[in-house]
């Protein structure tokens, strides 16, 4: 199974440009799951199935904003429910965007061997000054996702999204089993780590041209997006 993370940054920067080479390369890629940030839906125009093609069902987002920015979930079998919830956990949370700061969980019902699976899209708020709201938004879906497992046991949950954090940090580490929240904890396996081990895979990087657009022309490159898969009592599904 093919699950992919990825920020679109809108329609912005050269688009054109843009397109070509992102709607080439998705298809190339052929994901099965995909969890997409700052996707563009407006007038007519639908960014998700431009770039990936007719042949998925697309859910997109609450909470988008005027120039229809949000986020969105495609896959290439049927998803049958779709639940979101806002993770605005304090008022210092930024709510002008509110797909940010929100979780979407959805079934997929998967052909065999795979199953039923949950998938869940975690987006965070992304102030590097807000680790304490990211820990509260971590906990809150864990929560649900125990619930959803225990109502009625997914063959697979897998989480992805952009969650604005590194590896070491504590919303991190508490997906990935290292730490407790909240008194709670879980225990997800990194896809990444699971196939390269701990090093690399910086998914916002300096060598990135577009980095000189506004703020991130700052960025010094670190690994954001994820792909979790839950562990069962073992460890590794």
């Amino acid at each position: 199974m093919r699950v992919l993370t990825y920020n679109l940054w809108g329609r912005r920067g050269d688009w054109p440009a843009r397109r070509a080479v992102m709607a080439a390369e998705l298809r190339r890629l052929q994901p099965d799951l995909a969890v997409l940030q700052e996707t563009v839906v407006l007038d007519g125009y639908d960014q998700v199935v431009d770039l990936l093609g007719a042949d998925y069902h697309v859910v997109h987002q609450q909470g988008r904003t005027a120039d229809g920015t949000g986020a969105s979930i495609a896959s290439r079998w049927p998803v049958t429910d779709v639940r979101q919830h806002y993770l605005h956990v304090t008022s210092r949370v930024d709510t002008a965007e509110p797909w940010i700061g929100s979780v979407v969980l959805v079934d997929v019902e998967a052909p065999p061997p795979y199953g039923r699976i949950l998938l869940t899209h975690f987006k965070p708020s992304w102030q590097f000054a807000l680790a304490h709201e990211r820990e509260l938004q971590a906990v809150a879906p864990a929560r649900l996702v125990e619930q959803a497992v225990a109502a009625d046991a997914p063959d697979h949950v897998i989480l992805a999204g952009d969650f604005d954090a590194a590896p070491e940090s504590s919303m991190v580490r508490f997906w990935s089993g290292r730490q407790s929240l909240g008194e709670t904890s879980v225990a997800y396996r990194d896809a990444w780590e699971d196939a390269n081990g701990v090093e690399g895979g910086l998914t916002f990087v300096p060598e990135n041209p577009l980095r000189e657009q506004g703020d991130i022309r700052f960025e010094i490159g670190r690994r954001i997006d994820y792909v979790f898969v839950r562990a069962d009592r073992w460890g590794r599904r």
